[in-house]
């Protein structure tokens, strides 16, 4: 603790402690290889900090050390071995970052190391950048350092996710690629205007809800309009290579390719900016085959698929005895809305799955080291996991004692009854209430494919009570943030070249956002509906959905619908009280937030409505009042045909 002075005092001590012999006393040290004994002292070696500055740069570069980057810069820039500011990045650091990326690419450096290396990397930059700029003034010289490509990439207009674009960014850089990032909900045309401006080399295109993938579909579209042939590469949470080969592929002549992840990205750009042709175009024609045949296999599935029609899936919708004890509803112990402001992290922090952080850091341990914490043991990516892991926790403590981010949420719990296959929400719970026009109306959407058991097809409304049953049922929402104050402190690592820090606080945000919808869950069970109120139930069953009823969320599998959100919001007011908003796109801004739908019977379960028809597509669009263009825009991942 006493020695903690810099942000790599852990990995400067773990060095130091790997060069010591094991078997020597606590006041008596001895180096790996020197003379034992009690009283020996062992004879100093050579320490890294007494290589040239070059090899020093490396060093540091290799391990992230980012103490002396600007010294060690310094140093080099007036040795009078590089004439030339920019000479330093040619030189030294450019060859430290070829060795990461060597390393990355074999397998033999992991993703937070590399980020490391990007911070010691623009810290080393950024102090030369002045005198390449006084250079320039001095000599009328472009000061422009040579690198492996241009790459430009955005996150598509609506959406606000961004951790995997970051990655993507720092990854490429540090493999000599020139990155120009657009940020988060950019449109189409800045993001033309930008590649064009650039020379872009490569277009990179990031989006983690469904409706950005059709906006992905309009930059292909756009990009062919405008004559633009430059290399597309399509990644995000959400996106696939069978979307983007059936999607996008046809609608632009250039060359598309789907990564998925920041570790894949690398060689497949460097394969679109070859300097050998041939080998080149190669690659394109073989992704181009490979992307035709996926086409074939999807439009084949859609022959061979078959589908009820909505009246035989309705007919075989799960039925509830309601009349059963065991599936009567529990009246709310409150009803309305309730605000949980200013949540305390210290609350949620037991409840984080820590599965998903690693999988952002791309450490995936081998059987049987998978997950947390067993990642730990694995002979591979355990030690690095571990570093990860202490860092996180670091962080996290300086959130609750600094108040870097806000914590906020808003719960709803209404009386409710359903009607066909959608959910009528009432103001009040009288009699009277309910038989007044509803307050809103959640729609829902009912799995259709032809099943080879005698499985219900499932709907959300099959889980409420049928009005006019006799029996009085009620639905729950909430909203939940851990993004209030990220942005500024985001900028802040910004600012100073930290991209380890920013996508740190940003994982961490993402998983503070899910830990603090699973307390509200567990609040809501417990306490304010309070149908399991004697519920016991330790994190790792949480985890594993062993509590009564579910919270499926708008967009995904068991409601693929974003635009339920909007009722959602006018409901709760989530925007007013919890400071959540709504993009265009209907994605969460802050983008550390969750949403969802709290049902609590224990008859309700998680499902996939899986694809639907034109004739499903068409009336729900009438129920919803919906233009039937609109809605199968917004449900286009799940149409059984070609709208």
């Amino acid at each position: 603790v006493l020695l903690n002075r810099c942000e790599n005092a852990t990995e400067r001590m773990l060095e130091y402690a790997a060069s010591l012999d094991p078997k020597s006393k606590p006041c008596a040290v001895v180096r790996l290889g020197g003379p034992s004994g009690t009283g020996a002292v062992a004879k100093k070696e050579g320490s890294w900090r007494d290589l040239p500055v070059s090899k020093r740069l490396e060093h540091a570069l290799i391990k992230g050390i980012d103490e002396f980057a600007v010294a060690d810069t310094e140093e080099a820039r007036i040795s009078g071995l590089y004439p030339r500011p920019l000479m330093v990045i040619e030189g030294p650091l450019m060859d430290g970052m070829n060795v990461v990326g060597d390393l990355f690419g074999a397998g033999k450096m992991f993703l937070p190391q590399v980020i490391k290396s990007a911070r010691v990397m623009k810290k080393s930059v950024a102090h030369l950048i002045p005198f390449i700029e006084e250079e320039k003034r001095l000599n009328g010289t472009s000061g422009e350092s040579s690198n492996a490509g241009v790459f430009v990439i955005a996150t598509v207009k609506g959406d606000v996710h961004d951790i995997g674009k970051n990655i993507v960014s720092v990854v490429l850089g540090c493999n000599n690629f020139k990155v120009i990032d657009l940020g988060v909900m950019t449109p189409w045309d800045k993001i033309l205007d930008a590649a064009v401006l650039h020379k872009a080399d490569v277009i990179g295109l990031s989006g983690l809800i469904t409706p950005s993938l059709d906006e992905m579909v309009t930059v292909a579209k756009k990009m062919q309009e405008r004559g633009i042939t430059t290399p597309l590469l399509i990644g995000g949470a959400t996106t696939s290579k069978m979307h983007t080969a059936v999607k996008i592929s046809p609608v632009y002549s250039g060359p598309v390719i789907h990564v998925l992840d920041a570790s894949r990205s690398v060689p497949v750009v460097q394969a679109m900016v070859s300097k050998d042709a041939k080998q080149r175009q190669e690659f394109i024609d073989e992704v181009r085959e490979q992307y035709a045949e996926l086409r074939d296999e999807f439009f084949a599935s859609l022959e061979d698929r078959k589908y009820l029609t909505l009246a035989d899936a309705q007919a075989k919708a799960l039925k509830i005895d309601w009349t059963d004890p065991v599936h009567i509803p529990m009246t709310p112990n409150m009803l309305g809305n309730k605000m949980l402001l200013n949540f305390p992290i210290e609350d949620v922090v037991d409840y984080i799955d820590w599965n998903p952080f690693f999988q952002v850091w791309q450490l995936r341990g081998r059987y049987p080291n998978r997950g947390y914490p067993k990642i730990f043991n694995d002979a591979a990516v355990g030690e690095e996991a571990k570093k990860l892991f202490e860092e996180a926790n670091t962080m996290l403590k300086e959130f609750m004692t600094q108040k870097h981010v806000r914590l906020n949420a808003i719960v709803g719990l209404y009386p409710a009854a359903t009607v066909g296959d959608d959910i009528e929400v009432y103001v009040d719970d009288t009699p009277e209430g309910r038989a007044a026009p509803p307050k809103a109306k959640l729609y829902g959407l009912r799995q259709q494919a032809e099943k080879d058991n005698a499985e219900p097809f499932f709907c959300l409304s099959d889980f409420v009570a049928p009005k006019g049953s006799g029996v009085k049922d009620y639905i729950g929402m909430f909203a939940a943030t851990a993004g209030l104050g990220l942005d500024t402190l985001v900028a802040k690592y910004k600012e100073a070249g930290d991209d380890y820090s920013y996508i740190m606080a940003e994982a961490l945000a993402d998983r503070l956002a899910e830990a603090l919808s699973e307390k509200v869950h567990e609040l809501v069970r417990r306490e304010l509906w309070g149908y399991a109120p004697g519920e016991a139930l330790g994190v790792d069953d949480l985890l594993k959905v062993k509590y009564q009823g579910i919270r499926p969320a708008p967009g995904y599998p068991s409601q693929p619908d974003h635009t339920e959100k909007r009722t959602m919001w006018d409901l709760m007011g989530a925007e007013e009280a919890a400071g959540i908003e709504l993009t265009e796109s209907l994605a969460m801004l802050p983008a550390a937030s969750v949403s969802g739908l709290i049902f609590g019977g224990k008859a309700s379960q998680y499902f996939a409505v899986g694809k639907i028809t034109h004739e499903q597509v068409e009336e729900y669009a009438m129920r919803k009042k919906m233009d039937l263009a609109e809605a199968e825009r917004w449900l286009c991942t799940m149409l059984s045909y070609e709208p």
